[in-house]
């Protein structure tokens, strides 16, 4: 898994500073696998069995990765208290306390149990460590006023005490510490997970977990990183020294952002519109030609070379003052505003599907059965690439979708929840229960890309994989947010029509994180559609990887635009 390239050099004694990878690696833009729990400990033990990296040192090297990151993105919290735990976690915990101290830091460590069921490598880092940390063994022990001292005056805690192995429920001290924890104001900075998660969970929520400010992970995330709202900070993902082959994993689960590799290198210097195709978006009604114009411009911005909206004749003013590059078709319309099944024939169809490279269909379109008629007619009558969303969607939700066949020809579907539930015959609570799942199943049936809105975005491919999606907020939820992922995906596909998977991915990991930059302008509330399409330049800047290898999952560093991760844009 070349995402992780960048591997900090292997020790197996204390080192005298913070350790700093090698420059010149990047992110992969194949896939960075979402490994469980028992996929990590299998990488964990290739890499040593099989690779000769010795245990210590990949314990020292995640331990590095933490300390590093609270030097770079809490400069100001002098006061360090290490909340520890006896096993591996803990191990982590006592090298970053350690690599802190020597840094200039006022670390104390609290330590969670007797310090002789401390053993193997944890044992091995708590030695190392020249401080004496603060032992609790039970409860009454917590009251003390030293322990107290350590929570009253700490600028700053790491959360070391339950990481990857751990199961619910959360009980006994590392309960008690967590109420104690999450009462204090200071930032918290989890090691691997905050306390109390399931690295298996695909739940959003965990009522019992530690808090967290920023969650520092190791070799690849896990399901809980992509699925569960761990924070509201920042989620990032370090090497610690695993080669890629001891990276393995049978859940079919990779992060989206891994994808936006394809954007990042600069056009030839010789680029011409052409090189970057044409999008025909279709849709639009009398009272929704928005949609279709704010899919067309975010078309235009997204980067393809040629973008025509057509759209019924008397939506074809509002529709093309969207933009002057935007150019248009006047479709025949019928007696309700919407697009006739008129325009199928011949002598109509074969002039507007000329020299383009995907249609986009569905924004505004309306359900009248004209309309219908004709998503119903294009699909049979073209092979072009397809995107496929919003009322196109549910015209092929009335027992018409065995016409969806992806065998032969690229078809992108963008169900929000309720569509998907029309397309598959279920519930809304039935698809949000199962949602990958059913995306999996729906994508493999069809051989389409299903790309499934929400929390979480997922991203089914036709052969099973799935791509999570970790960027977008709350503001999104707005009317034209899918209008615009419509044209964005739609001007991927045009861009790069050998690579639909890295396509699709990128262009929704690029809405999402649009909207994340337009939120520091704006408010949830505030939000617009539209100001998602203004951010994109600010999208297409960032690196999910950045200067010192991490790569982030969620967020990033807590700086002004210009700024991040050592002069990248960030949201």
């Amino acid at each position: 898994m070349r995402a992780f390239s960048r591997m900090l050099s292997v020790r197996t004694q204390p080192s005298r500073r913070v350790q700093t990878p090698a420059p010149g690696s990047r992110y992969d833009s194949v896939a960075m696998k979402i490994l469980t729990a028992d996929e990590m400990r299998a990488t964990d033990r290739r890499t040593v069995e099989q690779f000769g990296v010795e245990s210590l040192a990949l314990m020292e090297n995640a331990g590095a990765a933490v300390a590093r990151f609270v030097l770079r993105e809490y400069p100001g919290c002098l006061r360090v208290t290490a909340l520890c735990g006896r096993g591996n976690n803990g191990g982590d915990g006592f090298v970053a306390a350690r690599l802190l101290q020597r840094a200039g830091r006022a670390v104390s460590v609290l330590l969670l149990g007797d310090p002789s069921d401390v053993t193997g490598d944890a044992r091995t880092m708590l030695e190392r460590m020249s401080l004496s940390p603060v032992i609790v063994r039970q409860p009454s022990e917590l009251e003390s006023p030293e322990v107290a001292n350590l929570f009253d005056h700490a600028d700053l805690f790491l959360d070391a005490v339950l990481g990857t192995g751990f199961k619910p429920p959360l009980r006994g001290l590392a309960a008690l510490v967590g109420g104690r924890l999450n009462a204090c104001p200071a930032p918290v900075v989890a090691v691997d997970l905050p306390s109390g998660w399931d690295a298996d969970s695909r739940l959003p929520q965990s009522s019992e977990a530690f808090r967290a400010d920023a969650v520092v992970t190791f070799t690849a995330p896990k399901p809980a990183h992509v699925f569960g709202n761990l924070t509201r900070g920042s989620i990032v993902v370090a090497s610690i020294g695993s080669p890629p082959d001891a990276v393995q994993s049978a859940v079919n689960l990779t992060w989206a952002g891994a994808s936006k590799t394809i954007v990042d290198e600069p056009r030839p210097v010789d680029s011409n519109k052409g090189a970057f195709g044409h999008v025909l978006v279709i849709g639009g009604s009398i009272g929704k030609a928005g949609a279709p114009a704010m899919a067309s411009l975010a078309a235009l911005r997204t980067g393809a070379g040629l973008v025509t909206a057509a759209v019924p004749k008397s939506s074809l003013p509002n529709v093309a003052a969207i933009a002057p590059e935007l150019m248009t078709v006047p479709l025949a319309e019928g007696k309700h505003g919407e697009i006739n099944s008129r325009n199928l024939e011949a002598g109509n169809l074969k002039p507007l599907l000329q020299r383009k490279t995907v249609i986009a269909i569905g924004p505004g379109l309306g359900q009248e059965p004209e309309a219908v008629a004709f998503v119903l007619g294009l699909l049979r009558e073209t092979n072009l690439p397809m995107v496929i969303d919003a009322d196109a969607l549910n015209a092929l939700a009335d027992g018409h979708t065995d016409l969806l066949d992806g065998r032969d020809r690229t078809l992108v579907l963008t169900p929000h929840p309720g569509e998907m539930a029309r397309l598959v015959g279920l519930s809304v609570p039935h698809v949000q229960e199962r949602r990958e799942e059913l995306a999996r199943e729906f994508a493999l049936r069809h051989s389409v890309t299903l790309v499934l809105k929400g929390w979480r975005t997922l991203i089914a491919h036709p052969d099973g994989v799935i791509a999570v999606n970790t960027t977008g907020n709350p503001g999104m939820a707005k009317g034209g947010s899918g209008d615009i992922l419509t044209g964005m995906v739609a001007a991927m596909i045009a861009q790069y029509p050998g690579n639909i998977p890295d396509a699709v991915n990128t262009a929704v990991y690029l809405h999402g994180l649009a909207a994340d930059f337009a939120l520091r302008e704006q408010d949830q509330h505030t939000l617009l559609a539209t100001d998602i399409i203004s951010a994109l330049f600010h999208a297409f800047r960032f690196m999910p990887e950045d200067k010192d290898g991490y790569v982030w999952i969620q967020g990033s560093a807590p700086r002004d635009f210009g700024e991040v991760n050592g002069g990248n844009d960030g949201a």
